[in-house]
């Protein structure tokens, strides 16, 4: 589904990643953990169009996207859940919502997609004429999520889904990944909590210092020395 060759990104005259591949199957959980600053947000916001790549391409289902704008990226599938949420403080939970719609002109389906984001996440409904700004932490994160989907996205990218979040939270955030994977969701998720990651991935990448490192099977990279060492307190 999503291909990615080669790209080198570069704020001004500081390269943020050199030389970067990576791949997404149609259906899968892909996990890719790091430091911070690695560039893993930088990979996913390169994904969806914030930045462009000064070398390299990017593709979804065959298609070249990395010379796209965001909302066109959009339009073609991919929606991008940003690190720190990133809701609409002062619009309701329903607005909020529903500017995540945007890519998507069918009516019936908007009403199909939000539906589904109210069985999902049962307090948004509770909650939906309340303004997002005063959701808690964990609601928020719901509604950006919720927000994410409501683009009706071809693959959706998750960045830090569980930052700030209390641990009861934590595993709320990642059954919901879980949960829309099993529904048929393609995934692409960048998390600091590397072990929960790594455990609910198909596939996962280590990216350091803007370069990959390391990629293989998430079930096979979590008993990796390294990994362990680096990055699971192990």
């Amino acid at each position: 589904m999503l291909e990615i060759k080669n790209i080198t990104v570069a704020y001004g005259l500081a390269t943020a990643l050199w030389d970067v591949s990576l791949s997404v199957q149609d259906g899968k959980i892909v996990s890719m953990i790091g430091s911070n600053g690695a560039g893993k947000s930088t990979t996913l916001k390169t994904i969806s169009g914030v930045v462009h790549p000064r070398s390299g391409t990017i593709s979804l289902d065959g298609e070249r996207i990395d010379h796209f704008a965001p909302h066109q990226i959009a339009h073609k599938g991919v929606s991008h859940v940003p690190e720190g949420r990133k809701i609409f403080p002062f619009l309701s939970t329903v607005d909020n919502l529903r500017m995540g719609a945007l890519p998507v002109k069918d009516p019936k389906r908007i009403d199909e997609l939000m539906k589904k984001v109210f069985e999902l996440f049962p307090i948004l409904e509770e909650r939906r004429d309340q303004a997002g700004g005063t959701l808690s932490g964990g609601q928020q994160q719901m509604l950006a999520i919720g927000r994410g989907l409501m683009s009706d996205p071809k693959i959706l990218l998750l960045d830090e889904p569980s930052l700030g979040l209390a641990p009861i939270v934590v595993d709320a955030v990642f059954d919901v990944i879980v949960q829309l994977n099993r529904q048929g969701h393609t995934l692409l998720l960048v998390e600091q909590n590397a072990y929960r990651s790594l455990e609910i991935a198909h596939y996962a990448y280590v990216l350091e210092t803007g370069k990959m490192t390391l990629e293989g099977e998430a079930s096979t990279l979590i008993d990796n020395p390294h990994v362990k060492k680096a990055y699971l307190g192990r």
